[in-house]
């Protein structure tokens, strides 16, 4: 086959190929991630307020975790879309139903990547 030697076959044009537009692969620009961290007071323990999180949390697409805290409170870090992450900070404002939040404090952080969302 002496048209190997030119690095193309005789039969092809010489300028650029066409490659149609579905054969290209999708460069997405990455979505920004937020991280928050939150600490919920009130009646927020004994009332399903984790898993309820949990639910939440997955259902936004958020990563991060959920525990509760010796001293009667709930802390949570999500991560993720601002606007999912938003969403979370609204749920926890005022949790499941069995739930009586009393005060929210919420602490901005650097994402780190973490994966999936667990209790803890």
């Amino acid at each position: 086959m002496p048209w190997l030697r030119g690095a193309r076959p005789p039969d092809l044009p010489r300028g650029a190929l066409d490659v149609p537009v579905r054969d290209v692969p999708a460069v997405r620009a990455r979505e920004p991630v937020i991280r928050r961290r939150v600490l919920i007071k009130g009646r927020v323990q004994g009332v399903g307020f984790r898993w309820s999180c949990l639910r939440m949390a997955e259902a936004e697409g958020l990563v991060g975790w959920c525990r509760n805290l010796p001293d009667g409170r709930v802390e949570a870090c999500f991560e993720g879309n601002p606007a999912a992450v938003e969403r979370a900070l609204a749920w926890c404002r005022e949790g499941p139903s069995s739930a009586l939040v009393t005060s929210v404090d919420i602490t901005a952080e650097m994402p780190d990547g973490e994966r999936g969302f667990r209790l803890g």
